[in-house]
């Protein structure tokens, strides 16, 4: 190759803001899927809620964002999360999620922001709870399967540290074959969390919290694929 051009092929490199290593690794055959950063005004209509009241768009240090803003109006049949946002009309399987996610709640061992994933209906999901402090309700991954939230992680940490009004990226990956579900926070080097369970292999992605408050942002989802599928619970906003 000639000199000039291979000193030059470096230098952009050098000067990308985006290099190799920092790209995602995914699996073979996965591509991007869905993707928001609520800059758009319209990006309410990509999602269903618990209670479309308790969520507005909202910016945070400069970074645009859907805010968890209140307690949700929701009374599920089932112990289990009141605050609930879901991509709506995508059914996800295998998948690999990276987000933003930021407390607006005053630090206590509870605090939390939660992920949900495998979501089929009000009493058929999984989520991810994270949260400061760990105990057999907080700080896991839970079953809803028509019955109150049952925690299924093999693997979790003593919890982590939200601070108040930090963003903070989370990665979680879903292999539905071995049935094995890993979350990082900020390390993407080491799961805090790892849970095995194959009841649910299909079903919405979404974000929220158990009963606290805070924001979403800077969503990517990837996968070999995705259906589409019309959401026939919960509501949108108008």
């Amino acid at each position: 190759m000639n000199t000039r051009l291979l000193l030059s092929a470096f230098a952009l490199l050098a000067a990308s803001p985006m290099l190799a290593a920092d790209a995602p690794k995914l699996p073979a055959g996965y591509k991007l899927l869905y993707e928001q950063n609520f800059t758009k005004p319209d990006a309410l209509k990509d999602f269903v809620f618990s209670d479309p009241s308790a969520w507005r768009l909202a910016k945070e240090k400069d970074k645009p964002g859907l805010e968890l803003h209140k307690q949700s109006a929701y009374k599920p049949e089932h112990r289990s999360p009141l605050n609930i946002a879901l991509i709506a009309d995508k059914v996800f399987g295998d998948f690999v999620l990276e987000v933003e996610l930021l407390s607006t709640k005053k630090p206590y061992p509870h605090q939390d922001m939660c992920l949900f994933f495998g979501f089929t209906g009000p009493m058929g999901y999984y989520y991810n709870h994270i949260a400061v402090g760990a105990d057999p309700n907080a700080h896991n991954v839970f079953i809803v399967n028509n019955a109150p939230r049952k925690n299924i992680a093999k693997e979790t940490t003593k919890g982590i540290t939200w601070g108040e009004r930090e963003w903070h990226k989370v990665r979680a990956e879903r292999d539905t074959q071995a049935g094995t579900y890993k979350v990082f926070f900020d390390d993407f080097s080491k799961p805090i969390m790892l849970a095995e369970d194959k009841t649910f292999l299909k079903g919405h992605i979404g974000f929220g919290s158990f009963d606290d408050v805070g924001m979403v942002t800077s969503i990517k989802v990837w996968g070999p694929s995705v259906e589409a599928k019309k959401t026939e619970f919960f509501k949108r906003a108008e």
